[in-house]
């Protein structure tokens, strides 16, 4: 078994590192924080982060400004977290160099689920996860429950591996419309009909996985 992926958060926001770092250990991730780009450098090769979160506005040099720091210091991924949301801060994020880009405000599920995402995009997590007996393989885009292959539409895989990925976590409709479809400004009926849809497909081969959480969301999880 390889060991965990290594994150390193770097926040001015106490409040927001720490909920960050308990969120990302929660999960299975070693995490490290540090109020501010000090010693950055000398931080990246003590740690040797896989992926590091990276506030935009910090005091002293900006997560903009530190971004190339990262990427010379190491081969490691960037999610810039910031409230900044014009097009052109998050062009001009990916044009130096970040792989992800997290609006505030945020759900750790989303930061988390974001983090994974990234993760195995770059190789460093399994691109195969296991709930039980469902198995989801993210680089063949194909899903199998009790070794079944499931005929899923590429939106209902889409939404299966941000179930899967935020596995035991609570998604609301607004976050499921955002990571799935690009956009939270649909109607939230296209959510319940494809959770719907999804749940047919994956109970003709066993009990439910996708649940409710009447007020606030879905959760995919072995329990109700």
């Amino acid at each position: 078994m390889s060991a965990p992926a290594r994150v390193l958060v770097l926040d001015d926001d106490e409040t927001i590192r720490l909920a960050v770092v308990l969120a990302l250990r929660a999960d299975g991730f070693i995490a490290e924080w540090a109020p501010d780009g000090t010693d950055l450098t000398e931080r990246l090769e003590r740690f040797r982060p896989d992926l590091v979160v990276l506030d935009w506005m910090m005091p002293g040099p900006s997560g903009i400004r530190l971004l190339p720091v990262v990427r010379a210091a190491a081969d490691t991924a960037v999610i810039m977290l910031t409230a900044r949301d014009e097009v052109d801060d998050r062009l001009r994020g990916f044009a130096e160099g970040a792989d992800d880009y997290v609006v505030k405000p945020f759900t750790m599920a989303e930061l988390v689920a974001r983090t994974g995402a990234v993760l195995r995009r770059r190789g460093r997590l399994p691109q195969t996860v296991s709930v039980g007996d469902l198995v989801v393989d993210a680089d063949a885009a194909t899903a199998h429950r009790a070794g079944t292959l499931l005929d899923l539409t590429a939106t209902e895989f889409r939404l299966l591996r941000l179930l899967v990925e935020s596995r035991g976590r609570t998604l609301s409709k607004a976050q499921i419309l955002t990571q799935v479809w690009g956009y939270d400004d649909y109607d939230v009926n296209l959510v319940e009909v494809h959770v719907s849809a999804l749940r047919r497909k994956m109970e003709t081969q066993g009990p439910r996985l996708v649940h409710t959480v009447r007020g606030l969301g879905y959760r995919l999880s072995e329990r109700s």
